[in-house]
Parts: C-alpha cells; sequence; structure tokens
C-alpha cells in the first residue's frame, strides 16, 4: 500500500483511532501520545494488511492491541496525580453525573471489556466484533452479558439517583 493511499484511509478512518484513545487515557496528552503510537505501529504494520476485512476491521484490531500495550507501560509509570477540589457552587447536572458514572465504570473494566463495550457502542455486530478481537460470536455474546450486568453494578458505586 502506498502511503497517499494510507494516509486517505487513516484520515477516513481516524474516529477509531480516537474512540480507542478516549476509552484508555483519561488525559489529553495521555490520548495524543497514544494516536500517534496508534499511527505509527499501523504504518508500520499495513503491508501485513491483506485485504481479507475491512481496512476499519484492521485498524481497530492494530489500535486495540497498540492501546492495551501503551496502557500497561503508563501504568507502570509512577503517576502523580493533583486532586481538585469540587467547586460546591456548581449546579449538578444529574445526566452528566450519569455519563460521569458510567466512565468510570468503563474506565474500572478489564482491557478486553473495555474493547468490547466501545465496539458494542459502536454497532458492530458481535461477529465483528469477534472478529476484531479474536473470539467466537457466542464467545462475545457471553461477554457482553457479563460486561452489561457488572456495568450496571459499577455505575451504582459511582451515581446513586435521587430518590
Amino acid at each position: 500500500m502506498q502511503e497517499q493511499e494510507f494516509v486517505g484511509l487513516l484520515n477516513r478512518h481516524q474516529n477509531i483511532i480516537h474512540k480507542i484513545c478516549n476509552v484508555y487515557m483519561e488525559d489529553v496528552a495521555g490520548r495524543e501520545d497514544l494516536f500517534q503510537e496508534i499511527t505509527l505501529q499501523a504504518w508500520k504494520a499495513v503491508n501485513n494488511f491483506r485485504g481479507d476485512a475491512r481496512f476499519s476491521t484492521w485498524l481497530y484490531r492494530v489500535a486495540l492491541n497498540t492501546a492495551i500495550t501503551f496502557f500497561r507501560k503508563q501504568k507502570r509509570r509512577l503517576r502523580t496525580e493533583t486532586a481538585e477540589l469540587p467547586d460546591s457552587a456548581e449546579e449538578h447536572d444529574p445526566v452528566e453525573e450519569q455519563v460521569a458514572a458510567m466512565h468510570k465504570a468503563i474506565a474500572a473494566l478489564s482491557k478486553i471489556d473495555k474493547a468490547l463495550v466501545m465496539l458494542y457502542l459502536e454497532d458492530y455486530s458481535y461477529k465483528d466484533i469477534g472478529e476484531m478481537l479474536g473470539i467466537t460470536a457466542n464467545n462475545v455474546a457471553v461477554k457482553m452479558n457479563r460486561v452489561k450486568a457488572k456495568l450496571k453494578e459499577e455505575t451504582l458505586k459511582y451515581y446513586q439517583p435521587a430518590n
């Protein structure tokens, strides 16, 4: 594949990379670094793209594998985080709180479960998800049922609706 063709395909499907970056990295700098790393790894691996699957499917696979590896490296580094004090005068939006709780619950999932959720939210079929992750469609269905139950439980840890 020629460089121009690769760049065109990458530009057309860059939303895939952005979504993976958003799932695996919390801060903007981390997402930017991961985006660059995924792009680099995709370029290095593009000669292995045989065209058996859609380019988007192949790119998801490269991006997920790169993100998981990148995430492991980041976890090993000593991280210092600053705590932000909540602004008590700020009004709370219940929808935003629910979304934030869901993001926290997704962040607490394993790497594979995060990938499943992300692909599911993208409306990929279980068959397509299975191809991307290297598992059967039945295994995807079983895992998704478990992940949905886990997300429901985890979300309630972060968000308690007002009665």
